[in-house]
């Protein structure tokens, strides 16, 4: 075990039962996506770093991503994120895409952070926006596809919630008790930052950055405002539109929802747990006017999120969401080798039953019997074949149930469709 290289700190080795889950999920939001007619599309691993340079914020540039000259000496980053890739697609494309555009994507993406428990440097997030309406409504739409994604997994309102505010309404509310619209920017990381620090922290933090204790004792009682979003007209329609959506358990106002990125103009969400363990945010996005203008394009108004498939796999595991049989084998019958002289046969057999569809596992040598059945079992296989010089002779086929340990002899010409027959009335 010493001479094995490691894998590079902060990435995943994905095992089969490890894959399992990752395809699992992305099944699953596959589903969601589609069933609010959202488009697939992938954009590049490799970006300009000036593409994220004026966009996301010095942070997410100077210190979390990867930066590397390539060969003619130009700066090129790992993508960190995906949001300035999109507007840098739409843009190309501006007028001849049809609007309100919904696309979403699933890939990887790398953060140089310091891993720990539900962060990792390499991961994989699904990304979903929808661009050209500029609407309150678009903005619910967004939120209600992160609600029916928790309903898909079996997450209840009791256990996530989706927390809502908007920048412009804190922007105005800053105002109110005379903060300078020159300090928003630095106030806002402030704000983001008041769940990570203890509170004579945070407050030596604000004192830093240039405010009163006036100004500081004023920012927590609007931080801590649960009524604040009725002053907002686009929060009240967001709300509305959310009830007639049919997903506002999942949601709740909070005035301490800000996000890191720079881009973000007014609604911003992000989901957490209730209970348990997982104190980092779920997932996390908003509305983001600005960029397509940022990227060389007209501008066009645009809502979206990312979440991190670390932070919900943990999720969904703690509150056991993932089906049970989601290691299983994709397998459902193994045709086993009787000895080396029918290995063509059994051969023959397992095409044929790959020609009907049936997901099919042939032995590759003539081990024992025994030692065939022993494997299939131990690989969660549901039936196996056995082909010998008996059923030979009476152009037969033995099929084992290998969980009841029953046993039956078939018509060789009968016995694709009695193994189909077998695998459709399997107990769930």
């Amino acid at each position: 075990m010493k001479n094995i290289i490691p894998p590079i700190k902060g990435t995943r080795d994905f095992y089969p039962e490890d894959m399992s889950i990752r395809t699992w999920l992305y099944s699953k939001l596959r589903e969601v996506s589609n069933l609010y007619g959202y488009q697939e599309y992938e954009g590049p691993i490799l970006e300009a770093i000036d593409l994220y340079a004026a966009k996301s914020g010095e942070e997410l540039v100077k210190e979390q991503s990867f930066v590397f000259p390539d060969r003619s000496g130009d700066l090129i980053t790992l993508r960190p994120e995906l949001t300035p890739t999109l507007a840098r697609m739409v843009a190309q494309r501006q007028k001849q895409l049809v609007y309100p555009l919904r696309w979403w994507s699933f890939g990887p993406f790398w953060r140089y952070e310091r891993p720990q428990k539900g962060r990792t440097r390499e991961f994989f997030q699904w990304n979903i926006d929808l661009i050209g309406a500029n609407a309150p409504e678009a903005d619910a739409e967004m939120i209600a596809i992160i609600a029916t994604f928790f309903q898909t997994v079996g997450l209840s309102s009791e256990q996530v919630k989706i927390l809502i505010n908007d920048r412009t309404l804190i922007e105005s509310e800053l105002n109110r008790i005379d903060i300078p619209d020159n300090q928003y920017k630095s106030v806002f990381k402030l704000v983001d930052r008041k769940e990570k620090m203890p509170g004579p922290e945070w407050r030596a933090y604000a004192k830093e950055i240039g405010l009163s204790e006036r100004n500081i004792d004023d920012l927590e009682a609007l931080l801590t405002d649960s009524s604040l979003w009725k002053k907002s007209a686009n929060l009240s329609r967001v709300f509305s539109a959310l009830d007639a959506l049919k997903v506002s358990k999942y949601t709740k106002f909070d005035p301490n929802i800000i996000r890191g990125l720079d881009y973000y103009t007014s609604t911003v969400f992000e989901a957490k747990e209730n209970q348990g363990d997982i104190r980092r945010s779920i997932l996390g996005g908003g509305r983001y006017d600005n960029l397509l203008a940022d990227v060389g394009g007209d501008p066009l108004p645009a809502v979206g999120f990312a979440m991190g498939d670390v932070i919900i796999t943990l999720l969904l595991k703690a509150n056991n969401c993932l089906p049970q049989d989601i290691n299983r084998l994709p397998a459902d019958v193994l045709v086993t080798i009787f000895d080396k002289q029918y290995v063509l046969t059994s051969l023959t057999f397992a095409a044929e039953m790959r020609q009907a569809r049936i997901n099919t596992l042939c032995h590759p040598i003539a081990d024992s019997l025994g030692k065939q059945l022993k494997y299939a079992s131990r690989l969660g296989v549901k039936l196996a074949v056995i082909i010998g010089p008996d059923e030979i002779h009476n152009s037969e086929i033995s099929i084992k149930d290998l969980t009841s340990g029953a046993q039956l002899t078939v018509a060789r010409k009968d016995a694709i469709s009695q193994i189909q027959s077998l695998l459709e009335n399997e107990p769930a």
